[in-house]
């Protein structure tokens, strides 16, 4: 993917964080403002990321990401658009004869892959290949690895969100869930790429959830650099909209039904702790009327008692979903993504 330089200008939305101005983050980015001269480093860095350096998405992937969603599946169909990229081809035959998986024979059949990995799994891969080979050995694996728990909670949680307040095409809100946060991943390599690095940004301590952390530190924010990414992919409107205003979704214009839910999927895993660079959180539930306060900004539409509602199951299917999902080391495309069970 390339974009020119002097389309990569760093033209501000006027959003705010989504976290309070007393969250420890927003307090440490207000306390010790970044050297201008690193900071336009940074910027640089990433305006050459930007113009050279991303992969160019499939254009397969809408297709299948719709296919994949629909039920029954096409197999066959799935199969032989799968078999004209021969990294995804890759992928899943990998995945099958992976440890992980433990199956005794040795799979060498793309519509046997499909049906061994199980569409959810394909579904991600479809979606996050390209990306996960951009990022390569760039980025450590214990940031790189909350990064993708964030999106693939985000998503399974947007699509159910979807679901329970009727929005047409919840396949799509899985798919803005999944992608919401990909103006993060050139963060993330410049930052990995720096020998010095302040501390209260190498603990990460969820600065992709601090818009202002992001701008006193790299000049610009994830949503921006989201948003640039997906017009060099043309995303349909409501997607780039998603991206460039999931931290404020009152402000969208384009479809504010989706950013709403991708939204209230998005906060409602951060206040559970799942945030890039977060370690795995501890099954607590937030105090207060935190899920109350997240559906009143991105859900406004809900009534109280649905809201009671809603929040009731998405503790039930979040709970579920992180006993699912393995922390440890089998690899992204191993535990690293669960089956969402939440799929109807």
């Amino acid at each position: 993917m390339q974009l020119s330089k002097d389309k990569v200008e760093w033209a501000y939305l006027d959003r705010s964080a989504s976290l309070s101005p007393e969250s420890p983050v927003i307090a440490s980015a207000s306390q010790s403002a970044a050297d201008p001269e690193a900071r336009q480093s940074r910027k640089v860095a990433l305006m050459a990321a930007l113009s050279d350096g991303l992969p160019t998405l499939p254009a397969y992937v809408f297709e299948l990401n719709s296919m994949l969603a629909a039920s029954p599946v096409n197999l066959k169909r799935v199969g032989e658009i799968i078999r004209t990229d021969p990294s995804l081809t890759a992928q899943v035959l990998r995945l099958c004869n992976s440890a992980f998986m433990g199956f005794r024979e040795r799979v060498t059949k793309i519509e046997n892959a499909v049906m061994l990995v199980g569409t959810e799994r394909l579904r991600t891969m479809v979606l996050t290949c390209s990306l996960v080979e951009y990022v390569g050995h760039r980025v450590a694996s214990e940031d790189i690895q909350s990064f993708w728990q964030h999106c693939f909670l985000t998503a399974a949680l947007s699509e159910r969100i979807a679901r329970a307040i009727a929005y047409p095409q919840p396949e799509q809100a899985y798919l803005a869930g999944l992608l919401h946060d990909i103006g993060a991943l050139p963060l993330l390599v410049v930052t990995s790429a720096e020998s010095k690095v302040p501390a209260d940004v190498v603990t990460m301590c969820g600065w992709g959830e601090s818009i202002e952390l992001e701008r006193e530190h790299f000049g610009t924010d994830h949503c921006e650099i989201g948003r640039w990414i997906g017009v060099s992919w043309n995303f349909f409107p409501a997607l780039l909209e998603v991206m460039a205003r999931h931290h404020t979704p009152r402000e969208a214009r384009q479809d504010p039904a989706l950013v709403g839910v991708v939204a209230a999927a998005d906060q409602f895993c951060v206040r559970r702790g799942i945030m890039l660079g977060a370690a795995p959180p501890e099954l607590t539930e937030p105090t207060g009327n935190q899920d109350q306060a997240i559906f009143q900004t991105c859900l406004p539409q809900l009534k109280p008692g649905e809201a009671d509602k809603l929040a009731e199951m998405l503790e039930a299917d979040f709970l579920h979903l992180i006993q699912l999902m393995e922390f440890g080391a089998s690899g992204l495309f191993g535990g690293g993504i669960p089956k969402n069970p939440f799929r109807e």
